[in-house]
């Protein structure tokens, strides 16, 4: 069974995190953790090639863009989001100093 990109990302997080917290080498498990992290690699880097090349098709030709979807982990059609429910634009007055920056900063 191939494994999701999820679960390939999870295989990565935890063998990064346990080459970490050793406090000496354990070479007896290194072999297999490189060996689960090399094909958790290929899995991962296999999805977001696909997913960018996807995104470049679909952004370099607007026709392309409403009939092409990327489908999610679950099956799910990703689509970009309609122009309505898109944040409206500042308008062409150019923004000067700090004025462009957002309000609502907690700091």
């Amino acid at each position: 069974m191939t494994m999701t990109f999820k679960e390939a990302y999870g295989v990565l997080n935890r063998h990064a995190q346990t080459l970490r917290n050793q406090q000496e080498p354990n070479i007896d498990d290194l072999l297999g953790i490189v060996t689960e992290s090399v094909e958790a690699y290929k899995i991962c880097k296999q999805r977001i090639d696909a997913v960018e090349a996807a995104l470049e098709q679909a952004l370099a030709d607007p026709a392309v863009a409403s009939s092409t979807s990327v489908s999610g982990e679950d099956g799910a059609a990703l689509r970009p989001a309609p122009s309505s429910a898109r944040p409206p634009s500042r308008g062409g007055a150019k923004p000067s100093g700090f004025d462009d920056m957002d309000d609502d900063i907690p700091f």
